[in-house]
């Protein structure tokens, strides 16, 4: 599931006229980074939400053989994450599935990570896992982290007022029971399913290898940009 239905505020005025998923880092959009990651991994197909600028994106996936590429419409009413997630289920299936953000872009380390995420997986154990990075060092994290991690990879939701860790770097797995009862065409954010499933030491994290960029500003591109060409350099 690659949430690519958002209104991109805090990109703007980049995004008044480009949806943020088109928004190019390293010559790329942020769209097909994510996209060429799955594909790689070997995930075969990928259901991708659409609202604002729907058509450009959809213009934009056409070009696109690999993974398949289902479109999730959201046009008549923005459904935020969950309710993407309940809109998409029919699609989606009844098995483990894979959640995206399109802004989440990373320098990739020796491991593979989403490989190494999937192959973390353990639905006896877990109801969510999160590909987490470490907060120092990573691009674009303005905020004072998201969860703390234990030696067996439980994660524990920051407290207010503290200082954590790690972050969530936009990449996780979860299990399509937890839509269920939610009715469809309703607006639903996905973090309190993540702090459901920590306060209930359901929700696990996979730490990335290598460096984590979150482009959710114009700065951020830049900073993005500048990041990737000195790891190549």
């Amino acid at each position: 599931m690659v949430f690519a239905a958002g209104m991109g505020t805090r990109m703007r005025p980049v995004t008044d006229a480009v949806p943020k998923p088109l928004v190019r880092v390293a010559g790329r959009t942020m769209l097909d980074h994510m996209l060429d990651r799955l594909d790689a991994a070997g995930v075969g197909r990928a259901v991708v939400n659409v609202h604002y600028l729907a058509d450009q994106i959809e213009a934009h996936l056409a070009g696109r053989s690999a993974p398949e590429i289902v479109v999730s419409d959201e046009r008549a009413r923005l459904l935020d994450q969950a309710g993407g997630i309940r809109r998409a289920l029919p699609v989606l299936g009844p098995d483990p599935f894979v959640i995206c953000n399109t802004d989440a872009v990373w320098i990739a380390g020796p491991r593979p990570n989403l490989p190494r995420m999937f192959a973390d997986w353990d639905p006896e154990r877990m109801d969510v896992l999160l590909l987490v990075a470490e907060a120092a060092g990573s691009v674009g994290v303005d905020w004072p982290g998201d969860f703390h991690m234990d030696p067996a990879g439980r994660l524990v939701r920051r407290a207010e007022g503290d200082v954590a860790p790690f972050v969530y770097a936009g990449v996780g797995m979860m299990k399509p029971g937890a839509f269920a009862d939610l009715d469809d065409g309703v607006p639903m954010r996905l973090a309190p399913y993540f702090f459901d499933a920590a306060a209930r030491g359901r929700l696990f994290g996979t730490r990335l290898d290598g460096r984590w960029l979150h482009v959710g500003t114009p700065g951020a591109i830049d900073e993005a940009d500048a990041a990737i060409a000195a790891s190549v350099a």
